[in-house]
């Protein structure tokens, strides 16, 4: 009679192998969730003292930009974009801690390459 390699079926082995599996789906079914629930979250973020307010969602879309009138200068309008890049990248980055605090959370802080 051959043996037949592997994990044994009976035992630990199988049921470990089987909660193991279920915890993957869990896992994977609570990042679905999360990532889903990400997307519709906004993040704000400011710049030049609240001159400028960019508003952005989880999926990385820009949904406001708000300026206030006395940040508008004809003669240095180059300080008027640094200001609204300012505020667009913070909000982004806003919204990426977040999803990297949320995923630590549901992973247990395993790097999943995400």
């Amino acid at each position: 009679m051959a043996k037949r390699g592997g994990f044994p079926m009976n035992g630990m082995g199988g049921g470990m192998n089987m909660n193991m599996i279920r915890q993957a789906q869990k896992m994977q079914q609570d990042m679905q969730n999360f990532q889903e629930e990400q997307k519709n979250r906004e993040f704000e973020a400011t710049s030049g003292g609240g001159m400028v307010k960019a508003v952005v969602n989880g999926d990385h879309k820009v949904l406001s930009i708000d300026i206030k009138p006395e940040a508008v200068d004809p003669d240095d309008v180059e300080m008027l974009c640094d200001m609204v890049t300012a505020a667009v990248n913070e909000a982004m980055k806003a919204a990426d801690d977040a999803a990297e605090e949320g995923m630590k959370k549901i992973t247990g802080g395993l790097s999943l390459g995400f």
